[in-house]
């Protein structure tokens, strides 16, 4: 299994060091005074999101990261080494959950985003911190703070900016092979496409990313066929491609089935920009392209574009709507970031 997009790590980081009690014992010093030196702290626990992964894989085969505790610490003021921290590398897109796999503790969109999912222990005092003028022989010192230990998940939610939806057998794995160079796999059966699919589209000198997920059927929020299980991979995506097949014998009741299924999913992705797509029309005459594009539309209460995956008739029109939809989500969200930034400038005369 190459592909893996949730994964259970358990992580522990270091603990500190303990505080050393010593005193200075030399020649000629009657009275040397204490030289206890502190302990190391704990290495963390760190998560980083990188370039170059676009699966959990890893994580199957290991579960269990612990960083390197603090050393204690010694005599002559010596203070211990400082434990190592465990570096954690993950896909860009993905989500850290703690235990109950509801509670989102962090979300890595970005390269380079770091998060300290457990922190080391601080090392513990020896005794040449506890000297004061009224005890100059302490017999005292700290014990290093404890290491946390903690069970989280990780969900690969893939970055795209078009996500693909539709019933198996629907054109979607072969629209991504005509508009691209990804080669997911394509045959006349259903759910040829067992794991999510990523192409680079280009339309008008501008490329955007592309996900293909398996398709859907009824009853996937309960689990039938690969369930709903994938959708979390076009969560992000600023607009949502529904390709429907003309040639299925009900394409008004297929865009109905997918329509429930979103909103059985929950969340914001029924409520996402939607593109409704009649395809197969090359196996269709012009009386029935547009007796269907009319139920389809009744349906769908909005406009219908229609196209071929194998003929590619269509396809540049469908392209050149998706890369709107982006456009636009793009400035919605510049505009919002800027509004952001203005409410948090302070006042100035």
């Amino acid at each position: 299994m190459k592909f893996l997009d949730l994964a259970k790590v358990y992580i522990r980081s270091g603990s500190g060091g303990a505080g050393c009690i010593s005193f200075r014992r030399e020649k000629f010093m009657e009275y040397g005074g204490p030289d206890g030196g502190d302990g190391g702290r704990g290495g963390d626990v760190v998560i980083e999101a990188v370039e170059g992964l676009n699966t959990l894989i890893d994580f199957r085969y290991q579960q269990h990261f612990f960083a390197n505790s603090g050393q204690h610490g010694m005599g002559s003021q010596r203070t211990g080494k400082d434990g190592e921290s465990k570096l954690l590398r993950v896909p860009v897109g993905t989500e850290i959950l703690d235990e109950d796999q509801e509670t989102v503790i962090a979300d890595l969109t970005e390269v380079g985003q770091k998060i300290v999912i457990a922190k080391g222990g601080n090392g513990g005092w020896g005794n040449l911190q506890f000297k004061t003028s009224t005890n100059q022989a302490p017999r005292r010192a700290n014990p290093g703070q404890e290491a946390i230990e903690r069970t989280i998940w990780l969900r690969l939610k893939l970055i795209a900016d078009v996500g693909l939806l539709g019933m198996p057998n629907a054109g979607k794995s072969t629209f991504l092979a005509a508009t691209s160079n990804a080669r997911p796999k394509v045959a006349d059966y259903p759910f040829t496409t067992l794991i999510p699919n990523l192409g680079v589209v280009g339309i008008d000198e501008v490329e955007f990313v592309v996900a293909d997920i398996p398709g859907l059927i009824a009853g996937a929020s309960e689990g039938r066929g690969l369930g709903d299980m994938f959708l979390g991979h076009v969560e992000r995506c600023a607009v949502l491609l529904h390709l429907i097949d003309g040639t299925s014998g009900d394409p008004a009741g297929d865009l109905t089935t997918i329509i429930g299924e979103l909103e059985a999913y929950g969340g914001e992705l029924a409520e996402k920009p939607r593109i409704t797509v009649l395809n197969k029309i090359d196996a269709l005459d012009e009386e029935e392209r547009v007796f269907l594009r009319d139920e389809i539309a009744a349906v769908a209460k909005g406009p219908v574009m229609m196209m071929s995956g194998v003929s590619r008739e269509g396809i540049p029109e469908v392209l050149r709507a998706l890369r709107a939809e982006i456009d636009d989500n793009r400035l919605r969200h510049r505009n919002a970031a800027e509004d952001d930034a203005g409410e948090d400038t302070p006042w100035q005369p």
